[in-house]
């Protein structure tokens, strides 16, 4: 049984939809407030939250960093607005996934259990991968290189599991942006660009002097150990 914190500011919306997810099989924990919110996170312990953005006492990108900042819990937002910019304005905010207004409780059950199951199910030969100095676990959330551990914020962290969980292949912009930003569309490539630059830096190279991460030139990036990357039709991203 799935258990749900919902974050809604409209009491009628939001008794009728924790009815409906009751009587999908949830248990469903409310708060009508960010305040509210934040306070039932620590004492109810959910497995995921429906977050909705518009609420009275905090933005609710303020309220996603302040989930955020207590740990890797699943968050689907809610949001009114449909548009490219916003969706991937909330994703690289560390959103796992986001209905657009109206949606029905199936559908949230269904985005909810499908986040569940990308964050859950990883088998256990796969939770921990090392590739040269680099060593990734899926379960503690935490990479290393050389034995020092990395500084990495939430989005970091996946795109480097994606790429280290297929050593030596070549994985496509759009392969990334529909795996990591669950935006399985074209046309924000500067996305995975600006979070290679990042992840690059940390692990201690550029683009133009790649470690681990080397850009194919109109294909992708793939992730080697060092010295294992050098090959024709490589360059920066």
């Amino acid at each position: 049984m799935v258990h749900l914190l919902l974050v809604e500011d409209d009491e009628p919306i939001r008794r009728s939809l924790s009815r409906a997810l009751v009587d999908l099989g949830a248990t469903v924990t409310t708060a009508g407030t960010a305040v509210e919110a934040i306070r039932a996170l620590p004492v109810e312990r959910p497995d995921a939250v429906l977050l909705d953005l518009g609420l009275p006492d905090l933005d609710g990108a303020d309220v996603l960093a302040l989930i955020r900042a207590q740990g890797d819990l699943p968050v689907v937002v809610a949001t009114a607005r449909d548009d490219e910019r916003e969706v991937v304005r909330l994703l690289d905010a560390g959103a796992d996934d986001y209905l657009v207004k109206p949606f029905s409780a199936a559908q949230a059950m269904a985005r909810v259990r499908a986040v569940l199951r990308r964050t859950t199910s990883a088998p256990a030969e796969e939770q921990r991968v090392v590739v040269g100095g680099l060593s990734v676990d899926a379960v503690s959330r935490t990479a290393t290189v050389d034995g020092v551990e990395l500084d990495l914020n939430r989005k970091e962290f996946d795109l480097l599991l994606a790429l280290a969980s297929r050593p030596g292949q070549v994985v496509s912009k759009r392969q990334l942006l529909a795996e990591v930003w669950q935006q399985p569309w074209g046309g924000a490539d500067r996305t995975v660009d600006v979070h290679l630059s990042w992840l690059r830096r940390k692990l201690g190279e550029t683009a133009a002097a790649p470690r681990y991460l080397h850009s194919v030139r109109g294909v992708g990036v793939k992730l080697v150990a060092p010295g294992l990357g050098s090959g024709p039709g490589q360059g920066p991203a």
